[in-house]
């Protein structure tokens, strides 16, 4: 593969490489891809420029040896899950106190996105679209307003009379319910599963 190359390359082609070749090029390049959201999230839990700098960079090290012993499938979602574990055990080492902020609590449209795999072709959509009708109304309005609207738990919980706890459980549980429903809808319409 031409390096010249690699910005058109997907993200599984460039870990496939990376793991075959062990040139850190390959690495380097899929790990730039997402070191903006990787820095967010940092500074999210971490609250400091200096350190969610570092902990981008420690986190960067420490992936080229994690690659190695996963079975990685889709990249985007595995990397956001080791990253905010790596923020939370720097947190750790640091003594800093996380301090979740349910007041303006971001949607995350790609966290939504990531139900449908990394690539959502119309078969996973009209699984959503059917899935979404299964929910109980509870999860149904939650996801909707989160991840659709824009809406913080703030806002739902103010809107439609809920507890802030009871927002954030139907989401959970309605994004789980979701994945489940989409994984079983996609195989027995004979569609990639998720």
């Amino acid at each position: 593969m031409h390096r010249q190359y690699m910005e058109f390359v997907s993200d599984e082609a460039l870990l496939r490489e990376y793991l075959r070749t062990d040139d850190p090029a390959y690495f380097g390049e899929l790990y730039a891809r997402y070191i903006p959201q990787v820095y967010g999230l940092c500074l999210k839990y971490l609250k400091s420029p200096e350190n969610a700098e570092d902990a981008v960079m420690q986190l960067f090290e420490e992936l080229t040896y994690k690659v190695k012993q996963y079975e990685i499938t889709h990249f985007k979602s595995w990397l956001y899950r080791v990253a905010q574990n790596h923020c939370l055990q720097f947190m750790r080492r640091k003594h800093l106190e996380f301090t979740a902020d349910w007041q303006s609590q971001p949607a995350d449209s790609d966290e939504f996105l990531d139900l449908l795999g990394e690539h959502g072709d119309q078969m996973q959509l009209k699984a959503l679209h059917r899935c979404m009708e299964r929910l109980s109304e509870e999860q149904r309005v939650c996801i909707s307003e989160f991840f659709l609207a824009d809406k913080s738990y703030t806002e739902i919980a103010e809107q439609r009379g809920y507890q802030l706890k009871g927002v954030k459980s139907y989401i959970q549980n309605g994004k789980r319910n979701l994945k489940l429903c989409i994984e079983n809808t996609t195989k027995e319409w004979g569609c990639c599963p998720i």
